[in-house]
């Protein structure tokens, strides 16, 4: 399975870095791509970007827009944005491409493929859960960052595990991340 991990600007850089340690860790492949704001709060929240770039073979930036994958014709089983800013949903949702993360995403879009965006915003007003409305009109599907309990988590790691597992649930992919609700 190959997936392309957008990564930009929103607070949550320890979701990125859960979804692409489990996607190495399950021998998923996976493409980075990611915007310049996500650079900055990498640095503040992860300190760097060395925690993402050492589980992915190629990395991309916004600004590469002649990257295969800002084609339709590039094969991937889809697509996740995490953490998806604000700025990404609403360029997603009204179609507005201006770097690599929403042209790649606009092509899952085209295309009919999977698109996971996570939202990592608090609270959200009126526009904001109009574009999330939209994007899942469009097909998209929208995983707040809004881990359960139920489970009992202990650490950080694993409230990022129950997201990262999420995740991996929209694709189909078998994992242990998280125990399951059993009633």
């Amino acid at each position: 399975m190959r997936i392309i991990v957008g990564v930009t600007g929103a607070s949550g850089m320890c979701y990125a870095e859960g979804f692409l340690r489990a996607c190495e860790e399950l021998g998923l492949e996976t493409v980075l791509v990611i915007s310049e704001a996500a650079k900055r709060v990498a640095q503040h929240e992860l300190g760097g970007l060395d925690p993402l770039l050492r589980r992915v073979e190629t990395v991309y930036g916004e600004n590469d827009l002649d990257a295969p994958l800002a084609s339709g014709s590039h094969p991937s089983d889809g697509m996740v944005i995490v953490p998806c800013s604000m700025k990404t949903v609403a360029a997603l949702a009204n179609g507005y491409t201006a770097n690599l993360v929403s042209r790649a995403g606009d092509v899952m879009l085209k295309e009919g493929r999977r698109l996971v965006v996570v939202p990592r915003e608090t609270p959200l007003h009126f526009v904001h859960l109009e574009n999330l409305a939209r994007l899942s009109k469009l097909g998209a599907v929208v995983l707040p960052a809004m881990p359960a309990f139920y489970h009992r988590p202990e650490t950080i790691s694993d409230l990022v595990d129950f997201i990262s597992g999420k995740i991996l649930d929209q694709f189909g992919v078998e994992h242990s991340l998280f125990k399951r609700w059993r009633g």
